[in-house]
């Protein structure tokens, strides 16, 4: 997640760090990269905890529906 939120980071600020400059199109790589990495690790507990994506899907989308009463 940290180098997610670096990714995020770079995006919104236009940088990661001070006196580093990287293009859009390279901070949009990351970005795609870096959420892929978590995708990934994310169906990989849930192959290893027997849940269904699509359920953990549905789950968060009803969760949020009730907290913004939708």
């Amino acid at each position: 997640m940290g180098e997610l939120s670096r990714a995020i980071r770079a995006i919104e600020i236009g940088r990661d760090h001070p006196g580093e400059s990287t293009s859009t199109k390279d901070r949009n790589y990351n970005l795609h990269e870096e959420l892929a990495d978590v995708m990934d690790q994310v169906l990989i507990l849930c192959d290893k905890y027997d849940v269904d994506p699509d359920s953990l899907m549905a789950f968060s989308e009803e969760k949020l529906k009730k907290r913004f009463d939708e």
